[in-house]
């Protein structure tokens, strides 16, 4: 920020906050130290906020002061704008008030100078791209098995997909994950010869294929088995689906 001419001990009471969204923000208690007042703090708060509106001109924040025995202790505070820091200064009607208020004022046009904001610009520019890089990490290792099984033409078991969501990050075994693609609409759930059998719907997606084994029997007859094995698409689709849910 600018420097600022001003008297030094009406500048050294306050430690200007600068808030997430860019606004500035002043102590009540620091402003209602700057005053001089006598009454009460949260009696002046009572007196002095009737016309002010809670998260608009205030919010309510908790500040610290280490009292003579060395322990912490915790103590309501607000956090004004300038808006509201000045009109309760200029109310006051007392010469300290309106040096307070003329504090204010400079304080403003220094933050609103076209130095200020362009720096204020550039840091959300920043914080911007820091973020994009930060997802652009997170997700590569997403990306980089998206590729993998997307070109793969290996099925897989319904208990071999679990693992490999598991290993991305999400808590599921085999017994849970059938249970979800069961009442997701992707298995048939209806109890038969077609249970767990994939629905028309992910047959369509082509996210399953039906293994069929030829089975004989000592007996000398022969039955067919049917196992549902997840595609290469099938697999992409579901690892994506879950961690997705997960963010």
């Amino acid at each position: 920020m600018q420097q600022i001419k001003i008297k030094k001990d009406i500048e050294q009471m306050f430690n200007i906050q600068e808030k997430e969204n860019g606004e500035i923000a002043v102590s009540a208690r620091e402003l209602h130290k700057a005053l001089k007042v006598k009454t009460r703090f949260s009696l002046w708060v009572t007196q002095n906020f009737k016309f002010l509106k809670e998260n608009y001109d205030f919010t309510s924040v908790v500040t610290t002061t280490v009292v003579n025995n060395g322990a912490v202790r915790h103590l309501d505070d607000y956090a004004l704008t300038t808006e509201a820091a000045k009109h309760i200064a200029m109310m006051s009607g007392t010469k300290k008030g309106f040096e307070v208020r003329d504090y204010f004022i400079k304080i403003e046009k220094a933050w609103n100078s076209p130095e200020m904001i362009m720096q204020r610009a550039l840091k959300i520019a920043n914080n911007t791209i820091y973020q994009l890089e930060a997802k652009i990490e997170r997700d590569k290792p997403k990306i980089v098995f998206a590729d993998a099984v997307a070109t793969t033409k290996t099925s897989i078991l319904v208990g071999e997909l679990a693992k490999i969501i598991k290993q991305n990050g999400v808590n599921i075994g085999q017994r849970r994950l059938f249970e979800w693609l069961r009442q997701n609409g992707y298995l048939i759930k209806r109890k038969g010869v077609d249970y767990n059998m994939p629905t028309q719907y992910s047959m369509e997606r082509e996210l399953f294929e039906i293994k069929e084994t030829t089975i004989s029997h000592s007996d000398g007859h022969t039955s067919i088995s049917k196992t549902p094995k997840v595609t290469g698409k099938g697999q992409q689709y579901f690892v994506n689906k879950f961690l997705n849910q997960e963010e």
